[in-house]
């Protein structure tokens, strides 16, 4: 699909491409297996293009999405991009090499424009069908490095990109009635949450994603999303 085509649903993906020197080869012959969602945090998605452009910066994504819908084109996807940095996810590292990375204009205290929404499920479409990728394997870069990342944050919704096909379906059994931080950990882990670090920051981490703003002791609710009910009776 060509820049300027409308795809299926109607929504014109408006596409342009600026070159980042920050990239390379991925790594052991890996070809991308999961995308990672991030949001820049920075005043305009002009001023995060211009960073991730700058060789001193050491930075890049594959694409960042503006609030208008305007997606730009940073590195190729075939290339390996420096987002993800320092993490780990399903047993898996230098997640650059695995991975298709999207910025997403917003600065984390907000929601995420409607114009930037419909231009990443669109973009999400057209990934996760080129390369074959399973759309479980959409994930924020908070999932993959929790307790150092944040991003997409807690206005970004994911359920509305599950809803579509685009990201894992969290479950909805009721959690355990005498729930601990220890048999927790243990599930987020068999759900992917493999960065070492303890179970309070895998918890937030969890939360971030499924029950934004929560706070406080963990809940039998902490345990839905992540697993069914055979895993803890």
């Amino acid at each position: 699909m060509g820049p300027g085509a409308v795809p299926p649903g109607g929504w014109q993906l408006i596409r342009h491409w600026q070159f980042s020197p920050n990239c390379g080869p991925r790594r052991d012959g890996l070809t991308p297996r999961f995308v990672v969602l991030h949001y820049t945090a920075m005043e305009t998605a002009e001023t995060a293009i211009e960073r991730l452009c700058d060789p001193e910066a050491e930075v890049s994504a594959h694409y960042v999405i503006c609030e208008s819908g305007r997606v730009t084109q940073l590195v190729p996807e075939g290339l390996r991009a420096w987002h993800a940095g320092e993490g780990e996810w399903q047993g898996l590292s230098d997640m650059n090499s695995r991975s298709i990375g999207i910025e997403l204009d917003n600065d984390g205290r907000g929601p995420f424009s409607e114009p930037l929404m419909q231009s990443l499920e669109v973009l999400l479409r057209m990934i996760l069908q080129g390369w074959h990728i399973p759309c479980a394997n959409v994930i924020g870069h908070s999932d993959m490095a929790p307790g150092r990342k944040f991003d997409p944050g807690p206005w970004f919704d994911w359920a509305r990109l599950e809803t579509q096909g685009l990201a894992a379906r969290r479950g909805h059994d009721r959690g355990p009635g005498d729930p601990d931080l220890e048999s927790f950990a243990k599930l987020a882990r068999l759900a992917g949450y493999t960065a070492d670090t303890d179970p309070e920051t895998l918890l937030a981490a969890v939360r971030l994603r499924f029950r934004p703003f929560k706070a406080g002791p963990i809940e039998p609710e902490d345990f839905t999303p992540i697993g069914h009910r055979a895993m803890w009776t």
